[in-house]
């Protein structure tokens, strides 16, 4: 079988490699960077940049754990982004070397589609190229998503990937969009000593969260002094000598030296040559696909943030295995309710299946289980007292339907809960497993022993 994936973010690379270890003839076609926006421009540059901000917490704190320092701490954003690129260019480099063992050859250069079976490459270094193929699979993913009222300049206006080319903090910062990317850059960049404003038009911080993790991260952003102006829109802005001025639907104005516009992802299925071979793309313009990652068009698979939905790095990987399998005659099909997404700001959030809000507009009955990581010996061992754990469970089979961590090692926590609901144990089944102490696990422990009242660190009522 011979395949052929245009893009090579975490999505495509995996497929690629999946592909090859069941005998296909893979050739990969990437436009810039193996490794994608997740690599290059996302997940791993910011948690390498959190890394340096946790890091630059803790030295605040020093005499709290009995330690004294002799000078102070200071951030240098260039060394901090120099180690960044560090760290991108060993994983680029992993990602190459896979290829290479595996037999996968590599096309630098704009794939597009001429038929079905057929790629034009427009390579980077001058010329075109075109391959045959049996199957093809489409891994291009998205960009940052821009808004009329403040288009990107890279100076003064800037997306997430400019964020990550700065070698100097600003002194002021205004965050456009409450969500994921920019709660993450406004923690970030308040640890390192910006002065940060976010402006989210829906009522909320990460309003995709359940409620009661929004209500605390607010909180929690509220004490790092990050203003949050929720319910409101930038309607104009002007770049002026001090910065940037905006003005907000209410009729508050801003000013800030950069702003980062953050209000979501675009789906880069443009000049892919989709018309051309009638792929069919939905409203947005994401490539629609079935459970088996197939397109309209046989042959031709799109996997990753390149078709909606949750736009997650683990999401795409775990698709391209699936149209690879599929691809090589082994049926499969891809589940969507049990996918653990964490956001990676401080405190750190990890949630998998359903949020109350969404049981309940469901009209599931259910019941929820909550654990304070206050209550824990490893929490305040460790320094990190704030958050919680909290489980929701169907009330009538004690199955568990999400769950949701707020706190320390949120993002690795979850992952108990998902195989839980993946292999479809009780609430009461993961409380009765014993949970090594001091761990902040035990919160995950508690949490299940709360929704049936009866966890041993909760006060009587």
């Amino acid at each position: 079988m011979r395949l052929a994936v245009i893009g090579s973010g975490p999505g495509g690379y995996v497929a690629a490699i999946k592909a090859a270890q069941l005998g296909a003839r893979v050739t990969v076609i990437e436009d810039d960077e193996v490794g994608g926006t997740c690599l290059n421009w996302g997940c791993i540059p910011t948690k390498t940049i959190i890394a340096s901000c946790e890091l630059l917490s803790k030295t605040k704190e020093l005499d709290k754990f009995g330690l004294d320092l002799n000078g102070t701490v200071v951030p240098n954003l260039a060394r901090i982004i120099e180690r960044k690129n560090k760290v991108v260019g060993i994983q680029v480099k992993g990602i190459r070397a896979l290829f290479k063992s595996w037999g996968i050859g590599l096309i630098e250069g704009r794939g597009v589609l001429t038929s079905p079976r057929e790629v034009e490459v427009t390579l980077k270094d001058g010329g075109t190229e075109r391959i045959d193929t049996e199957r093809v699979i489409l891994a291009t993913g998205s960009r940052p998503a821009q808004i009329p009222s403040l288009p990107f300049d890279g100076r003064n206006v800037l997306s997430s990937s400019d964020m990550l080319g700065l070698s100097e903090i600003p002194k002021s910062l205004l965050v456009v969009g409450a969500g994921v990317i920019g709660s993450e850059f406004a923690c970030i960049f308040r640890e390192l000593g910006s002065d940060v404003t976010m402006v989210e038009m829906a009522d909320r911080a990460v309003a995709t969260e359940d409620l009661e993790i929004s209500a605390l991260l607010e909180k929690e952003l509220k004490k790092k002094k990050i203003r949050l102006l929720a319910g409101v829109s930038v309607g104009k802005t002007e770049i002026r000598e001090d910065g940037v001025h905006a003005f907000l639907s209410d009729g508050r104005e801003l000013s800030a030296e950069k702003v980062l516009v953050a209000v979501g992802r675009a789906f880069n299925s443009d000049r892919l040559g989709l018309d051309t071979v009638g792929v069919t793309r939905g409203r947005r313009g994401e490539v629609l696909v079935n459970a088996r990652m197939e397109t309209n068009v046989p042959g031709v698979y799109a996997i990753g943030d390149l078709t909606g939905g949750m736009l997650l790095a683990h999401k795409a990987s775990k698709e391209g295995i699936v149209a690879a399998k599929n691809i090589m005659g082994l049926a499969e099909e891809m589940a969507y309710d049990v996918v653990p997404s964490a956001i990676f700001t401080s405190p750190e959030i990890a949630s998998v299946g359903l949020r109350e809000q969404e049981a309940e507009a469901k009209g599931i009955p259910i019941r929820t289980g909550h654990f304070e990581f206050r209550a824990l010996g490893k929490a305040h061992a460790i320094g990190e007292i704030a958050g919680f754990v909290k489980i929701i469970a169907d009330e009538q089979t004690d199955r568990i339907r999400g769950a949701h961590v707020i706190g320390p090692h949120a993002s690795d926590l979850i992952h108990e809960m998902a195989v839980a609901m993946r292999t479809g144990r009780t609430v009461r089944e993961v409380a009765a497993t014993i949970h090594a102490h001091p761990t902040l696990s035990e919160g995950i422990m508690e949490a299940a022993e709360a929704l049936h009242g009866e966890a041993i660190h909760v006060p009587k009522r």
